[in-house]
């Protein structure tokens, strides 16, 4: 008599309920592409109060996608659909490119030479994009995370000089590719409460620059810088046993 052999258990298919979440997690994420092109717009226009407003919004929806994926199991259950590659599309746009036509645009830099500047800053960011060793498996990237929507949103916030603000842009473009170590606010292991706080002390005092149409009280303005110098710094504690 023959006996039939037992083959490994495989997961049962997801209900078509879990599905449809599941795909309404890749579409909450990739609606911070209709944010970037509203935010685009605004920034076309120079309404630059409304292109921060919207520029926070696709900051919450990034805040915030990764981390309903991972609850709902988006990846399991929809293989199909890479939310890595989703959420890198939208990033660039979001944190790169509408910042960038802003910058070209408002009148921050020696306007001869606005336009090769975001030429820098979009030809860096794409290639920071596309480098695998970004991240650290401790919460950390390598060199400047591409974060030209908080860049834009400071120079826009200070005003410095043109040529300050072009020597600042040209400083984080050459850090793009310098291996140092930016801590990563939600991910980071090292003082983990304390880059919460922060964040979260971070996004108020944002919002209540973008109710002043990016002319708060100095006071607001000191503790943003604070708060910035401190993100900016702080990879710097990074225990140097742990590696990338």
């Amino acid at each position: 008599m023959q006996t039939q052999a037992k083959t490994p258990d495989t997961p049962k298919p997801a209900s078509r309920g879990r599905r449809a979440a599941a795909f309404g997690v890749h579409l909450f994420t990739a609606a911070g592409a209709a944010v970037a092109f509203l935010a685009l717009i605004a920034a076309i226009a120079g309404e630059f109060t409304a292109m921060f407003a919207l520029l926070g919004v696709a900051l919450v929806i990034d805040g915030v996608d990764g981390m309903i994926a991972r609850r709902l199991q988006v990846a399991e259950i929809l293989p199909r659909w890479s939310g890595d590659t989703l959420d890198l599309v939208v990033d660039y746009l979001t944190y790169v490119f509408v910042p960038a036509v802003a910058l070209a645009s408002a009148g921050l830099m020696p306007q001869v030479l606005a336009i090769p500047a975001a030429i820098a800053i979009l030809i860096s960011s794409a290639i920071y994009f596309a480098d695998k060793r970004m991240k650290t498996a401790d919460g950390y990237f390598l060199g400047f995370p591409a974060l030209w929507n908080l860049v834009a949103f400071y120079l826009f916030l200070i005003r410095p000089e043109p040529m300050l603000a072009l020597a600042a842009i040209a400083v984080f473009v050459v850090l793009t590719f310098v291996p140092l170590p930016f801590v990563h606010p939600l991910r980071a292991r090292r003082w983990p409460a304390l880059n919460l706080l922060l964040l979260v002390v971070w996004a108020a005092l944002a919002l209540v620059a973008v109710w002043y149409h990016l002319s708060p009280p100095s006071a607001y303005v000191l503790a943003l810088v604070a708060i910035a110098i401190y993100f900016a710094t702080a990879g710097l504690a990074r225990p140097a046993q742990r590696t990338s």
